[in-house]
């Protein structure tokens, strides 16, 4: 008999090249183990439902284990005349337990099993995915904490706007990477139904339990209806959505460290374990590290969109264009956790440089805003009129060549005569920040506040 699980029509052999298009089996591989888990499964509901023998179930079960076993430690032979893991998987099991290896498939189609499959793998990576960005969460946390003092300038425009600290820009990240977690946590949710037992579309007349595949497998609940069942892959775009945006936001960071490690900026350093040297110029020290997270994005956006496009005409319910969802999951998820990692190590490796990061958040007249406050709280100025005057006072601080904290209360008092010596107590950054007490501002007891909840948080 034919090792191809659809050989009986056909009295020719496909052509090279269909073969060459057909087969699946250099990526689908990957999905090894949740198409024995799934199959597993199976035999034994069919078993308890009396479609097949109770035999023939445990035959097949320690012919699936052995393959697994096989797998996993190199010794299977994978071959590209038998398309895809499915196949490989079958044709295997019946070397090993003959006859009763055709059983397996009854009730059963490969449209339902590798839907269940990617539902699996996707699920199996989405709380990867939670481990490994719950880890730089804890790396960014650690790290706001330690410098939850160190002043930086706060940009807007990437120009200088007010001072803030740095374990407060390091937060803000923490928060980010929190809202990712949840909307794979949310994807998770909804894709947690099974697949299984709705056959090729129309479900099947043989006395299935689909409830119970779907509890064995860690599922809800069934999937409602066939044709959706064999057909969505909505779940692996959701997946890829929530994981575009999440490399956006490591991308925003991988910029800011580029920027940082700059000479001009000057704001952190990375030791030799995150950075690489040129070819040609002997002082060069680059990030290559920040700027492949930074370049990788793109490619885990440009898998979103590739398996949109896929999806887009295709009508109900299942087509071969469906295998062309695979390779772009598989690397599109290796890829975030490859960046999410990466990113961690670079965070844990840096070190401010808080000398530096100081005297540039002096610069810039970034305490204007505190000299607007500062008339409105003590000389009880409308804020459109302190705003005013405080640009009077920054011009002419300007063509000093002088920063607010350095310009002479009398050049102040020109402007405007209510202004007195008290005004010094705001002009500094270090008190810019402290005065920041508001909710998720930037005071330095707001951070460690911060920071010290999200590492109690995240050691649960």
């Amino acid at each position: 008999m034919t090792k191809r699980m659809w050989g009986g029509l056909f009295g020719q052999e496909p052509d090279a090249i269909l073969e060459a298009i057909n087969a699946s089996i250099d990526f689908d591989r990957h999905l090894f183990a949740q198409d024995i888990s799934g199959s597993k499964a199976h035999a034994s509901m069919l078993a308890k439902q009396g479609i097949i023998a109770a035999d023939d179930a445990k035959k097949i079960a320690r012919g699936l284990d052995t393959i697994l076993s096989e797998i996993k430690k190199g010794k299977f032979k994978f071959s590209s005349a038998l398309e895809d893991i499915h196949t490989h998987v079958e044709a295997r099991l019946r070397d090993l337990i003959g006859p009763a290896a055709g059983r397996l498939h009854t009730a059963r189609s490969r449209n339902d099993q590798v839907a269940t499959d990617l539902r699996l793998y996707v699920r199996d990576a989405i709380d990867r995915l939670d481990t490994d960005i719950a880890g730089l969460q804890h790396a960014l946390a650690k790290k706001a904490l330690k410098h939850a003092g160190v002043v930086m300038p706060g940009f807007t425009h990437l120009q200088p706007a007010q001072p803030v600290t740095f374990g407060h820009h390091l937060l803000a990240y923490v928060e980010m990477l929190a809202r990712d977690r949840g909307r794979l946590a949310d994807a998770r949710k909804r894709m947690n139904e099974s697949p299984l037992g709705a056959a090729a579309l129309a479900g099947t007349s043989f006395k299935i339990n689909r409830d119970m595949t779907a509890k064995t497998l860690g599922f809800d609940r069934p999937m409602a209806n066939s044709l959706d069942a064999v057909s969505s892959r909505d779940f692996a775009i959701e997946t890829l959505a929530a994981a575009s945006i999440a490399a956006t936001h490591l991308s925003r960071f991988a910029e800011e460290i580029v920027i940082w490690t700059s000479p001009s900026f000057g704001f952190v350093k990375l030791s030799d374990r995150f950075t690489t040297g040129s070819s040609i110029m002997p002082q060069k020290r680059n990030p290559d590290a920040a700027e492949l997270v930074r370049g990788k994005a793109g490619r885990i956006i440009g898998s979103l969109v590739q398996l949109l496009v896929v999806l887009k005409g295709l009508p109900l319910a299942y087509a071969k264009d469906l295998q062309e969802d695979k390779e772009s999951v598989f690397d599109a998820l290796d890829t975030l956790s490859l960046v999410v990692n990466a990113t961690a190590g670079m965070v844990k490796d840096l070190e401010p440089d808080a000398k530096r990061m100081k005297a540039l958040a002096s610069t810039g007249f970034s305490t204007a805003t505190d000299l607007a406050d500062w008339l409105v709280q003590r000389l009880k100025i409308p804020f459109r009129e302190a705003h005013e005057i405080t640009g009077k006072i920054v011009a002419k601080a300007t063509k000093a060549g002088v920063e607010l904290h350095e310009f002479p209360l009398a050049d102040m008092q020109a402007v405007d005569k209510r202004i007195n010596k008290d005004v010094f107590s705001v002009l500094s950054v270090e008190s810019s920040v402290k005065s920041r007490t508001s909710f998720g501002g930037t005071s330095p007891v707001n951070v460690r506040s911060q920071a010290g909840k999200w590492l109690k948080k995240l050691k649960k």
